[in-house]
């Protein structure tokens, strides 16, 4: 039935289709086409159903409402052969991130009616197996193509390829684009993407530099190619050569910068950007936390707040949450938690995964707690978060209740999730515990990465069993790095073992030359031997090797401003009363006064 055939009352009600906003509205026209019988117009009901998925509404749970109401008018449809309405139901379910029933409902339509798919079918399927890394189904699209005479089509060969490479088989994708007699600019696009994302820069430089026609998004794709690689000088030198630059292109080399850890740099460019929007600012203030610099991350979420209209998102929100967690800033985290609340944010995992590390990071461990048990789906993250929180405030045997709890509930635990346990073993002076588990990973079907055995040889030297620490550190698959090694050196120096920390000592100077806390260690247990000669010397070796003892420095939060505080640091405002409050306190704490 063709638009011209219609009668009045259907244009009318394909019209108000048009113009509904609400989900009242367009049930009330649901309503109005089944008293009318208006249900047989194939086209009428295929704009119901997408304005069903279309219409922008406040929660989540509203819009899985309506496409529930749209699948039950599809399935009540006694013919459901017609082309246009299959592919409109099964877009809809792709649209609402449900590729399960998307593709099952694919194979139920070739299996049960006369349904033919065609070009924008494959396009709207291979898509979503691409996003979803769908593997299996994607090949099985793949070889649907085949069968029913597709190959030719300039569209689905290019959804097919870009399909490929967001799997990762860029050699799938390559084939695809070298049999194509016909190839688009999103044909070119797709592969080079696909070559950026999977780290082949070389292949995705040689294919950029073959392109008849460049634009910014493949200049983009290259630039965040680059930088995933730590690749700075490339990437800067093709966003010079830009002519069309655009908020994307200013944000992928922002990530560039603050990927490689030139935060200074990131930082010039995102003041020098001529427009910003809300991914430019989290782009930067994610980049203050990956690169240790939460007090920057706080400053710039607060100058985002103060000068922009701009609301930030869940992105916003868990960055936030990671500074705040290394600050320990716990009023600020109460405020941001309150506000994911009002912004009902924090029905999201990954939300309230990061309000479960940031209470235990602050010390809140009953707070952690209280949001991981109200987290009705918890993914392995989520678990992760808490046996962690419960690890680094001292609670180890809650700590493997948690853990023994996630078994029981056949959770698989992953690398992270051993080292939690091993560091709640660690913390809380567990060594036979810390033994077993880390017999288990093996068997949990994990490979022990050199962070385990950091953590093994932590437990082991703090509970002085140097020789077995000793012999962890010889038998490792892998190169013992500066953190353990530093670890190991501490221990020996606490159990006033002088030949393993010299020789421990030799051995972490050249990892890192530059690391005070080695020497200082090793000086300060011959200080302790009385060998005034040898500790001479290790002061002899600091200067030589140039290393300085770092200042110490602390950070408290006071009425919701963060102050920090340098070690000797006299010129600090009101120093004098901070001094005359800390020899009071001493003197409290040694019995001297009451």
């Amino acid at each position: 039935m063709t638009e011209q055939l219609w009668s009045s009352i259907e244009r009318k009600c394909f019209h108000l289709l048009q113009q509904t906003k609400t989900r009242a509205t367009l049930l009330q026209i649901h309503a109005f086409i089944l008293r009318n019988a208006l249900e047989t117009n194939v086209n009428l009901l295929t704009k119901f159903i997408s304005t069903c998925t279309s219409i922008p509404l406040s929660a989540s749970h509203e819009s899985l409402a309506l496409l529930r109401h749209a699948r039950q008018v599809f399935d009540k449809r006694p013919q459901r052969d017609d082309s246009f309405l299959c592919n409109c139901m099964i877009k809809a379910h792709v649209g609402m991130r449900q590729f399960d029933e998307s593709f099952t409902l694919y194979r139920d339509l070739r299996r049960n009616t006369c349904f033919v798919p065609n070009s924008y079918t494959f396009v709207v399927l291979a898509k979503s197996c691409g996003s979803n890394m769908a593997i299996w189904e994607g090949q099985e699209i793949h070889s649907h193509v085949v069968k029913t005479g597709f190959c030719s089509n300039l569209y689905v060969l290019t959804a097919l390829l870009d399909m490929h490479s967001k799997f990762g088989k860029t050699g799938s994708a390559r084939t695809l684009f070298d049999e194509m007699s016909e190839r688009s600019k999103v044909s070119w696009t797709a592969l080079v993407c696909g070559y950026a994302r999977s780290g082949d820069m070389i292949n995705a430089r040689k294919l950029f530099d073959e392109m008849p026609e460049k634009d910014s998004a493949i200049y983009n794709a290259m630039i965040y190619g680059y930088a995933k690689l730590g690749d700075i000088g490339p990437a800067r030198d093709l966003f010079e050569e830009m002519t069309d630059k655009n908020v994307v292109s200013w944000t992928s080399m922002i990530f560039a910068c603050c990927h490689s850890g030139n935060v200074l740099s990131a930082r010039s460019l995102f003041d020098a950007m001529p427009e910003k929007n809300l991914i430019s600012w989290n782009t930067m203030i994610c980049g203050y936390c990956q690169n240790k610099q939460p007090h920057e991350a706080l400053k710039l979420f607060h100058e985002m707040q103060a000068t922009t209209l701009l609301e930030p998102n869940e992105v916003t929100i868990v960055s936030i949450l990671l500074a705040i967690a290394d600050l320990g800033t716990l009023d600020l985290g109460c405020w941001v938690h309150q506000f994911a609340q009002r912004k009902r944010f924090d029905g999201l995992v990954k939300i309230r995964t990061a309000l479960i590390d940031m209470y235990a990071k602050c010390g809140e461990v009953k707070k952690s707690k209280r949001v991981f048990d109200e987290t009705p789906e918890k993914e392995i993250s989520t678990w992760n978060a808490l046996i962690n929180g419960f690890a680094v405030n001292g609670h180890g045997e809650e700590a493997l209740e948690l853990f023994l709890e996630m078994q029981s509930q056949n959770i698989k635990p992953n690398e992270i999730t051993m080292l939690g346990v091993l560091s709640a073993c660690n913390h809380s002076g567990l060594v036979e515990e810390g033994k077993r588990w880390y017999k288990a990973i093996e068997g949990f079907g994990l490979i022990p990465q050199i962070e385990h055995y950091g953590c093994m040889v932590d437990l082991l030297g703090r509970a002085g069993c140097l020789e077995e620490a000793e012999k962890l550190i010889e038998n490792m698959p892998c190169k013992a790095n500066g953190t353990i090694l530093s670890s190991f050196l501490s221990a020996c120096s606490y159990f006033k073992d002088v030949a393993r920390a010299k020789k421990t000592l030799k051995s972490a100077a050249k990892l890192e030359p530059g690391n005070d806390g080695n020497y200082i260690s090793v000086r300060n247990l011959y200080a302790a031997e009385r060998r005034w000669s040898d500790a001479e010397e290790i002061k002899r070796l600091m200067r030589k090797s140039g290393v300085n003892k770092e200042v110490g420095c602390s950070v408290i939060e006071i009425d919701g401003t963060i102050r920090e505080f340098v070690s000797g640091d006299g010129l600090y405002p009101n120093w004098d009363s901070v001094d005359s409050t800390l020899q009071r306190l001493q003197k409290h704490m040694k019995g001297d006064i009451t």
